[in-house]
């Protein structure tokens, strides 16, 4: 179960050494890959095929609706988490989200499928993705030792930028040719799938968790404000991304926009466009550790970045150009989820991480519906070319709130380190100083 000591043995990549992560992250590449697709599927159908009128407010309400559970669930979640065995609540989340799919293949195969069908569906898929991802970010120190959470992070974080790959090149396209039913039956594969691989995974038992099973009193869990109200860098951080999200997020609304309005072309267009974030969030996932400085430095730096790359888009309607800047944004996004998150692994006590894990993707996840409703009105209004613009100038007060954060960094990090609960790792580790 635990990954091989030796240095030959560590040269080979995580996922071939350790087989129980392996299996469980090939698992999370399933689920996310059909939420992502279903995602980009319906949203492209709604664009092209199903509204005639009001398209922006569609798009934005489904992709608003596909976020509310994580945001409203967090709490349920939490507990959840730290209550079931991780592998079980992984397992039925995913064959539940299977089931879902399945149902809604039958429906759009037997007649015309209503809109509010594709809405209750997301709804449901989403609901079953906002117990799957916190329960697998919890349960990766029960899959790997201390010194491989980085590079278990790195994989973990691979899988949106693998599902958002995924998705890009098969949701659009898949609509194209086979309609929502075809799209919903590969979504249903994918789920179970998941779900079955995840079945012959074993977990190892935490530290935390055999505190508790000898009976040695491990504290009460504390609720998701005491966890943050302990970690005020932390907070912090966490804000500035919330913020960031408003204007990072909205770009899943404005590219279907875009190909429809400005560039005037179809799923495969939608797909090209996809493609290239997830590329870029895919190779930013696998090197987002060897890139030096704290990481609120980077992170400030890859936000000035995004806020430059997604305002070309608003200034020059080339395909190539566009194609290129969204990978580039890609690679920023998924240089700060390995930073960052990896940062929290090991400043958040062992005890706290189901919650906070939790508060943390609903925190980010807040602005989502708020982004996806507000340039999907915008979008009935405004160019494409200009909700690109927009998103750009509203990263820029981000990047720099967490520029100035980082002064403070060293110090309450320090802090927050010195826990009683938490990780021995230090902070230079931790931070990213190699």
């Amino acid at each position: 179960m635990s990954a091989p000591t030796t240095d030959t043995g560590r040269t080979r990549p995580l996922v071939l050494r350790n087989r129980a992560f392996g299996t469980v992250w090939l698992g999370q590449v399933l689920t996310q890959a059909a939420v992502r697709m279903f995602q980009v599927g319906v949203s492209w159908w709604l664009v092209a095929y199903a509204v005639t009128s009001g398209r922006g407010l569609a798009s934005g309400l489904f992709m608003a609706v596909s976020t509310l559970p994580a945001v409203t669930l967090a709490p349920v979640v939490a507990r959840a988490v730290a209550r079931f065995a991780h592998r079980s609540l992984l397992r039925t989340a995913a064959g539940a989200a299977g089931a879902t799919a399945a149902a809604l293949a039958v429906w759009a195969c037997a007649s015309d499928l209503p809109l509010a069908a594709a809405y209750a569906a997301t709804l449901a898929l989403a609901t079953c993705q906002a117990f799957f991802d916190p329960c697998l970010t919890t349960s990766v120190p029960e899959l790997v030792d201390d010194e491989d959470i980085e590079a278990a992070t790195g994989f973990e974080l691979s899988t949106q930028s693998l599902a958002s790959l995924g998705g890009a090149l098969l949701g659009a396209l898949i609509v194209d040719r086979a309609g929502v039913a075809g799209l919903a039956v590969g979504c249903a594969a994918a789920y179970l799938c998941a779900a079955a691989l995840i079945t012959t995974a074993r977990f190892r038992t935490s530290p935390a968790e055999d505190a508790e099973a000898a009976g040695e009193g491990a504290e009460a869990r504390r609720t998701l404000r005491q966890v943050l109200a302990d970690l005020p860098f932390v907070r912090k951080i966490l804000v500035c991304f919330a913020a960031a999200n408003l204007f990072t997020t909205a770009v899943f609304v404005v590219i279907p926009l875009y190909t429809k309005s400005v560039l005037q072309g179809g799923g495969g267009t939608v797909a090209l466009l996809e493609a290239s974030l997830g590329a870029g969030t895919l190779i930013g996932s696998f090197t987002g550790a060897r890139v030096p400085g704290r990481p609120t430095v980077v992170g400030s730096v890859c936000l000035g970045t995004m806020a430059v790359v997604l305002a070309l888009p608003g200034l020059i309607a080339e395909r190539p150009v566009i194609a290129g800047c969204l990978a580039v944004a890609g690679w920023c996004v998924g240089v700060i989820g390995v930073r960052f998150v990896a940062l929290f692994q090991r400043l958040v006590p062992t005890s706290d991480k189901p919650a906070f894990f939790a508060v943390m993707q609903a925190l980010l996840g807040a602005t989502f519906p708020v982004a996806s409703l507000l340039f999907g009105l915008l979008g009935d209004h405004l160019s494409a070319q200009t909700l690109c613009l927009i998103q750009a100038a509203g990263l820029v007060p981000a990047a720099c709130a967490l520029a100035l954060l980082r002064e403070r960094a060293t110090t309450t990090d320090t802090e927050a380190a010195d826990a009683p609960a938490q990780e021995t790792r230090p902070l230079a580790d931790a931070g990213g100083q190699r």
